[in-house]
C-alpha cells in the first residue's frame, strides 16, 4: 500500500513537472470555472423555489418541475465541464505526440465534438438525476447503494472523456470503451488517481489552515487592510491550487489512456510510474 501512494506522489509530481512547462492549461478549468459561476448565477437562482427554497419554508423532496430543473442544470453542467476537458486532454495528447498545440487548438477540437458532448452529457445527467430521485425515496441502507452505483457510474466512465478526444466513437461506444479500459487495465490500482487528489487536498488544508491564521491574525490586531488583502489573496492561492488539481488530473486521465490503449507516447512522464498506476488486476 506504501508503495501505491509513493508512486501516486510521484506521478503526481511528473505531471506537475509537465504543467509548470505549458502553465496555459490552467486556462481550461478556469474557464469551465467561469462558466460554470455564470450558469449557477444565472440558471440556478431562479429556480429556488422549485428545489424548496421559498420564503419561510426549509428544503424537501423535488416537486416534478424541481427534478426538470436539477435534470437541466445537470446537463448543462456536465455539457460545460466535459467541454473544457475534452479540449485540455486533446492539448494534453498532443503533448505527449511531441506536437505544438494550444488553447486554440484544445477548444476547436471540443468544438467539433460538441454533439457528442451534448449527448454524453445528457446521458450523464439522466443518470444523476434518476440516482438523486431513488435516493430520496429509499431509507439509509438504500442510499448506500445508491451512492455505490453512483461510484460505479464514475469508475466506469472515468475514460470517455480522453476517448471522446482521440477516437471517432459516439457516447454510448465511449461509455463501453471505457468501462473495457477501466475493467481490463485500471483494476484495483485505483489509488493512482486517487493519490493526485489527496496530495493536493493536503495542500489546500495547509493554505487553508496557514491563510485563516493570518487572517484572523491581522483582523484580531485590527489592521484591516491587511486582513482584506491577505484574505483576497488565501482565496485566490485556494482558487489556483484547485485549478491546478483540476489540470493534473486532466493530464492525468489522457497519460492512463494512453497506456491502457497500449501507446508508448507519455509526453516524457517516467513509464515505471504509469505502468504501475495501470497495472492489470492479477488473475486467479
Amino acid at each position: 500500500m506504501f508503495d501505491r501512494f509513493q508512486r501516486s506522489w510521484d506521478l503526481a509530481a511528473e505531471c506537475w513537472r509537465l504543467l509548470t512547462d505549458d502553465k496555459a492549461l490552467l486556462v481550461f478549468p478556469l474557464m469551465s470555472s467561469i462558466a460554470m459561476v455564470l450558469i449557477i448565477g444565472s440558471f440556478a437562482v431562479p429556480l429556488l423555489p422549485a428545489f424548496g427554497f421559498a420564503a419561510g419554508r426549509a428544503p424537501h423532496a423535488l416537486s416534478s418541475l424541481g427534478y426538470l430543473g436539477l435534470f437541466a442544470f445537470y446537463w448543462i453542467q456536465y455539457s460545460i465541464v466535459i467541454f473544457f476537458n475534452t479540449a485540455l486532454v486533446e492539448v494534453a495528447m498532443r503533448r505527449f505526440d511531441d506536437e505544438e498545440a494550444g488553447v486554440a487548438d484544445g477548444l476547436r477540437r471540443a468544438a467539433a465534438l460538441l454533439p457528442v458532448i451534448l449527448v454524453y452529457a445528457l446521458i450523464a445527467a439522466t443518470v444523476g438525476t434518476v440516482l438523486r430521485a431513488i435516493a430520496e425515496r429509499v431509507g439509509i441502507l438504500g442510499r448506500i447503494v445508491v451512492a455505490l452505483v453512483g461510484v460505479g457510474w464514475t469508475v466506469a466512465t472515468a475514460l470517455v472523456v480522453p476517448i471522446l478526444a482521440a477516437e471517432n466513437v459516439g457516447p454510448i461506444e465511449a461509455i463501453g470503451r471505457s468501462a473495457e479500459l477501466v475493467k481490463k487495465s485500471w483494476g484495483e490500482n485505483i489509488i493512482g488517481n486517487t493519490g493526485i487528489g489527496m496530495v493536493f487536498g493536503a495542500i489546500m488544508f495547509l493554505v487553508g489552515i496557514t491563510g485563516g491564521v493570518l487572517v484572523l491574525a491581522a483582523f484580531g490586531n485590527r489592521e484591516w487592510a491587511l486582513g482584506i488583502v491577505l484574505a483576497v489573496a488565501l482565496v485566490l492561492a485556494v482558487s489556483l491550487v484547485a485549478l491546478a488539481q483540476a489540470t493534473l488530473q486532466g493530464i492525468y486521465s489522457a497519460a492512463l489512456y494512453r497506456f491502457a490503449t497500449g501507446d508508448p507516447a507519455s509526453g516524457g512522464i517516467d513509464r515505471n510510474l504509469l505502468e504501475n498506476a495501470f497495472q492489470a488486476k492479477p488473475q486467479g
